[in-house]
């Protein structure tokens, strides 16, 4: 996974699109931008005093970004639109559509069966780079980074309006939430304590459904846990699978099913091996990477024993190919390739009562 880099992106604040993903804070004219960090390392600020919308992308911890933002905005000449010195990013030059979603409009029709190839990039792609690879491609379903501790990309496009957009133009949507990962940190890893761990999906849980809802996905949509690969599994199996359950029960009681995407040679093991022990709690949906360059959902692509009934059905995904440059229609984007099996309204059925929910013993 890319590590993320620290940048400062300014742009117009008159054309600056909603982002679902990030929080937004107004500075008024005058004071100072406070203190904030955000669940993907991504803050806003919208400065009304010179006009200008500001988002920082951080890898740890923001205060070094922060006082580049506070260079830059001591500048006046700096023209809004670009980014600061030293910086990087394109600037926005769209004003956007109404955004549409929760409490803004009403919600998207919930998501429809998909079976065929799907793509994931680190960014969510342009409009234009979309509805030329909707003409042009043979993909159907893309994969979006909704947020989390460990994204590695900002998402400058990745509004209510452009994933409603998507799923007019026919795309599969596959949210992806990046959560605390199987490696040893104190900003992005995931604890070597189950019960710790099982806090954590819960968490995770609840600012996936949040970012969802902001984004207006509708109840139902599965929303993919990312998990990388790990190889010692002594030491993470355990705290993986209480992860991926508790992420699974609590999902489930804000209204969301839930999806994990894993490795083969780890995660899915795990995943596999713990399955009758909670099979009510597993995630309803398995993405499994494994590059092996065969786009099929079976057994042995995902890791999973000959034969098994495990996720069987409508319910699965393989990335075949990761990390590499695709063009369709003279548009480019680096991608990862899966063919996905996934029908929404095969999956179990949700609690029709939200509750405060229960750990898993």
């Amino acid at each position: 996974m890319p590590v993320r880099a620290d940048t400062l992106h300014l742009e117009p604040l008159a054309d600056a699109p909603p982002r679902a993903d990030v929080p937004t804070l107004p500075v008024p004219d005058g004071a100072e931008p406070p203190p904030a960090e955000g669940a993907s390392a991504e803050v806003r600020y919208a400065l009304h005093g010179p006009g200008v919308m500001a988002t920082l992308s951080y890898g740890a911890q923001p205060e070094t970004v922060r006082a580049l933002l506070a260079h830059a905005v001591e500048q006046p000449s700096a023209p809004a639109g670009r980014p600061a010195s030293g910086t990087q990013g394109p600037a926005a030059t769209t004003a956007p559509a109404p955004a549409v979603g929760v409490g803004a409009g009403g919600t998207a029709a919930p998501a429809a069966a998909f079976t065929g190839h799907g793509f994931d990039a680190c960014t969510a792609p342009s409009q234009d780079a979309m509805d030329t690879w909707r003409a042009d491609s043979p993909f159907g379903a893309v994969g979006i980074y909704i947020g989390g501790r460990a994204r590695a990309c900002a998402q400058p496009q990745l509004t209510a309006d452009w994933v409603r957009r998507q799923l007019a133009a026919g795309w599969h949507l596959m949210p992806i939430w990046v959560g605390p990962q199987p490696w040893h940190s104190t900003s992005t890893g995931l604890s070597t304590d189950p019960s710790e761990a099982d806090d954590q999906g819960r968490e995770a849980a609840e600012g996936a459904a949040a970012a969802a809802r902001a984004l207006g996905l509708p109840a139902g949509t599965p929303l993919y846990a990312d998990l990388e690969n790990y190889s010692d599994r002594d030491t993470w199996d355990a705290p993986v699978v209480a992860h991926l359950t508790a992420w699974t029960v609590r999902l489930h009681e804000l209204g969301y099913h839930a999806a994990a995407y894993v490795s083969a040679s780890s995660g899915a093991n795990a995943l596999s091996a713990h399955y009758a022990q909670a099979p009510q709690a597993m995630p309803d949906v398995l993405w499994v990477a494994r590059w092996n360059g065969a786009a099929s959902v079976t057994d042995a692509d995902l890791g999973l024993p000959s034969g098994t009934t495990q996720w069987s059905g409508p319910r699965r995904a393989h990335q075949y190919q990761g990390d590499h440059d695709a063009t369709y229609g003279d548009v480019t984007i680096n991608i990862d390739r899966s063919w996905v099996d996934v029908d929404p309204a095969a999956l179990t059925p949700l609690p029709t009562v939200t509750s405060p929910g229960r750990r898993l013993p």
